[in-house]
């Protein structure tokens, strides 16, 4: 058992976690007919309920599932797993009904219901079971209420709400300015542009997966794995002084790691060009500048010349660079946390003179 917690520890590192969790995507997207078996979504749903039954016999591990705080992102894995598979399966129903000939099955009219009492009736059951649990939860699990704040006992780690921990996340890896404002304004301002940017009517009022690949794809990749794939990791793995802990390890908060961040700077005139840093900062962040212009301005053009060429002639080009520069903003959050992961690539553009940092 000891060999199975340090293995599952081992694999949680950041990297793997990732890095597996983008894995799992590739194969939900490749075999999504399999995915869309009963067999599958049962058998993920009983796998997990067995690993925290199981894992919380390890005191660590109980520890922090059953702090009051994390118990909602125990309930938030299961409804994702539950619902990520629902609608793939849907989906992939009515794909089979539409290659058929058959219209989707939202269109069937054969099993439609009332308003009244149909619906009404179900919608009371549903309220009076998620107040018969709110009840039961508010007795028998405490609420997270803390002592007041204190300037000189600072909690350690100290977490933003969950729904917050992704921001949190971000803000390990990029500035302020760009973690608090900019980033989270393209985000704000790329899902009002959706209905703008992508105009096909393909897939609405039903589920599809054929239909909209590109689309349902690129929305997994940012909500499951970026966004509740950092409120996993802020939730569960982040301990004492924001470490990365295994989830069957003891927090140890005497537990510190050496500050190994390097810039991109450094890394090509330090220890590429072996000589010290140019005083103009112009000069030292010169490759930097040049990497940021080419991803932010060349490689659009190049992808829409590649692999993005059939999405410029389905859209228009306004439509089409709007959307691959949303995207790119998105990759750049799997990308500077893989470098610094991997690298540890602090900036790629270190400009400390005028407060910008990339």
């Amino acid at each position: 058992m000891n060999a199975i917690k340090g293995f599952i520890n081992f694999i949680m590192d950041p990297r793997f976690f990732f890095l597996g969790a983008v894995g799992m995507l590739v194969v939900l997207v490749w075999k999504r007919d399999r995915f869309a078996e009963k067999s599958v979504g049962y058998g993920l749903l009983g796998f997990l309920g067995a690993f925290f039954l199981v894992g919380s016999f390890d005191p660590n591990f109980r520890l922090i599932i059953t702090k009051p705080d994390n118990v909602p992102i125990v309930g938030l894995i299961f409804l994702l797993v539950f619902f990520t598979w629902y609608s793939i399966r849907q989906g992939v129903l009515n794909d089979r009904r539409l290659a058929a000939g058959q219209p989707p099955e939202e269109k069937d009219e054969s099993d439609r219901v009332w308003v009244w009492p149909d619906l009404v009736y179900t919608e009371l059951i549903s309220l009076i079971l998620c107040s018969v649990v709110l009840i039961l939860w508010s007795i028998f699990l405490k609420a997270p209420l803390e002592q007041p704040a204190n300037a000189s006992v600072t909690p350690n780690p100290s977490k933003a709400p969950w729904y917050f921990l992704g921001l949190q996340e971000m803000l390990v890896y990029f500035d302020p300015w760009l973690a608090g404002v900019v980033l989270p304004s393209l985000i704000i301002v790329g899902l009002m542009a959706i209905p703008f940017i992508d105009k096909n009517p393909k897939g609405n009022g039903y589920y599809t997966f054929a239909e909209r690949k590109a689309e349902i794809t690129i929305f997994l990749f940012g909500f499951v794995i970026l966004w509740v794939s950092l409120i996993v990791l802020g939730t569960f793995l982040r301990g004492p002084n924001w470490n990365f802990f295994g989830p069957f390890e003891f927090w140890d908060v005497h537990k510190l790691l050496p500050l190994t961040n390097v810039n991109l700077s450094e890394y090509i005139w330090v220890m590429g060009l072996r000589q010290g840093l140019p005083t103009n900062w112009l000069v030292r962040e010169i490759f930097g500048i040049l990497l940021v212009l080419f991803y932010v301005f060349a490689l659009p053009a190049i992808l829409a010349r590649t692999v993005f060429k059939v999405y410029l002639e389905k859209l228009s080009a306004p439509r089409f660079y709007l959307a691959v520069f949303l995207f790119l903003m998105m990759m750049s959050l799997p990308i500077k946390m893989l470098a610094r992961w991997t690298f540890n690539l602090k900036y790629i553009v270190y400009i400390p003179e005028y407060f910008f940092n990339i």
